[in-house]
């Protein structure tokens, strides 16, 4: 059985999905920002904190665990700046309590969702695993603190553990069953769908003068159930004892524009966006975009859904989350 902490979360509702393919699977979830409608049923669902140690070791007690997903963080960057306490504590605390816990009760495999905030402004094209990590917010600091925190804990407690770093997740599951729902939402995707339902008035666009091909940012897209699939696959790694530790990106390895993705959002919907030009944002690098060769080269993961289809999944799901009116 695994355990998925934050299973009722954007990324962590979609891994459970395709979890349930092949394993038993149970939540534990606070539900301060998931959604008891994003559990999947056929899981065994556990309202509960990872920070609470009460509630792991029942957990860990009562069900068979062979190993454990982590999605529980918190992780806006505006939020981490104005309230670092906050992910300090959530991230880097709770998580200690996590893995102690694990540890006691001898489980000792672990999948540690992780971030290119770790990276901080690289100046590369091409994001790897080796480029220097440098984070420029509390987020990304906590992120990599857990990282540092891992790496110590393999080599004194014999923990195994993979980190999988990525970039801007987005689309939604296939059937239209789940998808994304944050509040307040800040992901381009979703913002766009909302105001091209009619949920907002304008999207605006940070930046038209970057030394991209049109002059705005270029961000690293991938679909959330490509992301689940990785997950899966680090997973069964290390069950199959074929790692026993290991750090992955995962991105599309192209990058698209905000412009292009306002445009082909534009063109999935048939509808058109009220563009508004606004100041670029501090700390907003023009170029980020991973490369996703070390996880295809060692456990065969690729991207299988364009940039088309991620945002063709998020309108089918965004349009059922719109209110019936009369």
């Amino acid at each position: 059985m695994i355990l998925v902490i934050g299973g009722a979360g954007y990324i962590g509702s979609h891994v459970v999905k395709e979890l349930l393919k092949s394993k038993e699977v149970v939540i534990l979830d606070n539900l301060s920002t998931g959604h008891r409608w994003a559990v999947d049923e056929r899981a065994v669902f556990v309202e509960g904190d990872l920070g609470n140690k009460d509630d792991l070791k029942a957990l860990f007690s009562q069900y068979p665990i062979e190993a454990v997903m982590h999605f529980a963080a918190s992780s806006l960057v505006g939020e981490s700046v104005i309230n670092p306490m906050k992910y300090y504590m959530n991230n880097v605390s709770s998580t200690l309590t996590l893995l102690q816990t694990m540890l006691e009760f001898g489980i000792n495999k672990f999948i540690f969702s992780s971030t290119a905030a770790t990276y901080g402004i690289p100046n590369v094209d091409m994001i790897t695993e080796e480029t220097a990590t440098n984070p420029i917010n509390p987020y990304g600091q906590s992120k990599l603190m857990v990282e540092n925190i891992l790496s110590d804990l393999a080599k004194a407690d014999d923990l195994k553990y993979v980190v999988l770093r990525y970039f801007n997740a987005a689309g939604a599951f296939e059937s239209g069953e789940i998808g994304e729902e944050h509040n307040p939402e800040t992901h381009l995707i979703p913002i766009i769908l909302q105001h091209l339902l009619g949920q907002r008035e304008s999207i605006s666009i940070f930046g038209s003068d970057y030394e991209t091909e049109d002059g705005t940012c270029i961000r690293d897209y991938i679909h959330v159930t490509d992301l689940a699939n990785a997950h899966v696959l680090a997973l069964e790694a290390l069950l199959e004892g074929k790692k026993e530790t290991a750090t992955y990106n995962l991105g599309n390895g192209l990058g698209y524009s905000v412009k292009e993705v306002v445009e082909m959002c534009e063109n999935v919907t048939s509808k058109k966006a009220n563009v508004v030009m606004a100041e670029r944002r501090a700390g907003d690098p023009a170029r980020l975009v991973a490369s996703s060769d070390k996880i295809y080269k060692e456990l065969g993961w690729k991207t299988e859904f364009s940039l088309e289809q991620i945002i063709s999944t998020a309108w089918n799901w965004h349009q059922t989350r719109v209110p019936v009116k009369g």
